[in-house]
């Protein structure tokens, strides 16, 4: 293992954002819940059962906006139309849900801003200190402007997000296309590349794409839940890397 925690075979770090980059996860498992609890008791009334952490974690995170709705939507045996950009802001469709929802976590955000992991920070640039290369991988539309607001734009060289992926086709963790269209950008390998992801959706995305090394960030202690979907290893921190080498 290198002074970071890595195979020495390694070339190329796939970061994802929320969770593991920003503190940000706890802003979209609030904005899910708000939304879907909105809609089942609307549906159901007070009986409802509400939106959980482990229906978060299970259903929702890691994946697109719109793909997380679906799956949520089928756990409870849901089915809701597509819909379509003219849908008023009260449909009951996948595209107006997974609009409510991005419009609760922006509310969130300019609320209380965006924050990063200090030492996920230093870790990356440690990575392009070595230097390995490095991309971020998020099935969020909104990774630009957070990796601007936390001034860490320039710390990767491909970025492939929610726009990226909806503009060319590519379907969503869990599978694992997000990150292997980061790892041609780079010119590297998937056997030569480790993936950093806190959702069980990117454990599968990163085993699925035969990457080199899947490194689980236990954010929302599933630290066996990570191992079992992917992981190769399991930490609470990216710092923890550099000190369990």
């Amino acid at each position: 293992m290198t002074n970071l925690g890595l195979p020495t075979e390694i070339q190329a770090c796939l970061f994802d954002l929320d969770g593991v980059i920003t503190r940000t996860a706890g802003l979209h498992a609030a904005a899910w819940k708000d939304m879907f609890d909105e809609f089942l008791k609307a549906r159901f009334g007070q009986e409802f059962r509400p939106f959980d952490q482990a229906d978060y974690d299970r259903y929702v995170d890691g994946r697109p906006r719109a793909d997380g709705v679906r799956t949520f939507l089928a756990s409870r045996g849901l089915e809701l139309p597509e819909g379509t950009p003219s849908d008023p802001a009260d449909a009951d469709t996948v595209r107006r849900l997974a609009e409510r929802k991005n419009e609760l976590l922006l509310a969130r955000i300019r609320q209380d801003g965006v924050q990063a992991y200090d030492d996920s920070l230093d870790y990356v640039r440690a990575v392009r200190g070595v230097p390995l290369r490095t991309a971020v991988v998020s099935s969020s539309k909104n990774c630009q402007a957070m990796l601007r607001a936390i001034g860490a734009e320039e710390l990767f060289e491909v970025r492939i997000d929610g726009t990226v992926a909806e503009a060319r086709g590519l379907p969503g963790k869990p599978a694992p296309d997000t990150f292997l269209a980061a790892a041609h950008e780079l010119g590297v390998a998937p056997a030569a590349c480790a993936v950093f992801e806190d959702a069980l959706a990117g454990m599968e995305a990163g085993r699925a794409g035969h990457f080199g090394y899947v490194v689980g960030v236990d954010r929302a202690d599933q630290a066996a839940d990570l191992r079992s979907h992917g992981a190769d290893t399991v930490v609470e921190g990216l710092g923890a890397l550099r000190e369990t080498r």
